[in-house]
């Protein structure tokens, strides 16, 4: 096999395949990346038996033929390669990298025992613009557990139903849901859960204009495909946890309540939460924090309060990671009681809800 290509060009395609690249398995062959060189492409491809990457990228091919690099090492050499072109050799047993007055020879392992890329059939498929792919999985992707004991909270919940494509995640104490009208969807309906943290790769891929397309475990953007296990399992019925209404809601500047929030945790701990309370006949609200060992902390927002007054506090982690997902200037908080799950909701046109569990107050 022979080969030369842009340096840029080929570390863009080892940092994506890379992703794929076993770092726990006993088979030496999955640490490292595959590639093949035919006609004037090259197509990478890596894997760790759950997740498989292939990416394909223009190449002047002098000889076609595939190998098994050691993954990062060889991404490491061409990131650090300087901006020329890039040739490479491989023999059986050797792989040669040359670029300007630099040369490599690393150790190549045998293609033939590398896994076969998945084929998968499809059964409903749908397409969307990968900005506004990119824009739901990370406002859905803080939320989803790390908890590798429930596996089913550890994935995004993508439905498509009536046009709208809709991603859920849940860690059982706070609900992200987004929603994105789809009108122009080949596929009727939608359900699947996938894995957060393979949705995330995905979402942090190159921007693009080219359409995410979404097979159930196959998602397709531009040159590379990525192919991963769906999750099984019943995801939460969610719905049931959304109220029919609120007794009290307040519109509140995003980046004012983002400040004053990171203030009030300074002086505060998970056992110490945020408080915000709500009072309808001075139209605002009070952040505060206390922690008996160190002091307190409060700050009034002026705001525009309907409803009953009303007192609930909540973990500020989790506040600012769903206010750090909220595009608008201003959102809604939306209140039942100090013992009902608090709901911030983004203003139109964005379609946006994240609900937070309550913190007891003593």
């Amino acid at each position: 096999m022979k080969f030369s290509i842009n340096r840029t060009e080929l570390a863009n395609a080892l940092s994506i395949v890379l992703k794929g690249v076993s770092t726990r398995s006993t088979l030496p062959v999955l640490s490292g990346i595959l590639i093949e060189a035919a006609g004037d492409k090259i197509v990478l491809q890596a894997t760790d038996l759950e997740l498989s990457i292939q990416y394909s990228v223009a190449a002047l091919v002098e000889e076609e033929g595939r190998t098994v690099v050691p993954g990062k090492l060889f991404s490491e050499i061409v990131k650090n390669l300087p901006d020329a072109a890039v040739h490479v050799e491989a023999t059986d047993e050797q792989a040669f990298v040359t670029c300007d007055t630099s040369s490599f020879s690393i150790r190549a392992l045998n293609a033939e025992d590398f896994p076969g890329f998945p084929r998968v059939d499809v059964h409903q498929k749908i397409e969307i613009p990968f900005h506004q792919f990119s824009t739901m999985v990370k406002r859905v992707s803080r939320v989803v557990s790390k908890d590798e004991s429930r596996a089913i909270l550890t994935g995004v919940l993508i439905t498509l139903e009536a046009g709208v494509l809709r991603m859920v995640a849940t860690d059982s104490y706070r609900l992200a849901i987004t929603d994105a009208p789809l009108p122009n969807s080949s596929a009727d309906e939608f359900h699947a859960v996938i894995s957060g943290s393979f949705l995330s790769e995905i979402a942090s891929l190159p921007k693009t204009e080219s359409p995410v397309s979404d097979n159930q475990i196959v998602v397709t953007c531009e040159d590379t495909v990525f192919i991963n296990r769906r999750i099984e399992g019943n995801f939460p019925n969610y719905k049931q946890l959304l109220p029919d209404g609120y007794a009290t809601r307040a519109t509140i500047e995003v980046d004012k309540l983002v400040a004053s929030v990171r203030r009030a945790s300074l002086l505060g701990s998970t056992s110490s939460p945020v408080r915000f309370d709500l009072n309808n006949a001075s139209q605002t609200v009070q952040i505060s924090a206390a922690s008996q060992d160190v002091g307190s902390a409060q700050e009034i927002i002026s705001c525009a309060i309907e409803g009953e007054d009303v007192e609930i506090a909540f973990n500020y982690a989790y506040v600012l990671d769903g206010l750090g997902s909220i595009a608008t200037d201003e959102v809604y908080l939306e209140v039942q009681s100090a013992l009902k799950p608090g709901i911030f909701r983004a203003l139109e046109p964005e379609n946006f809800l994240y609900l937070v569990m309550p913190v007891r107050i003593s």
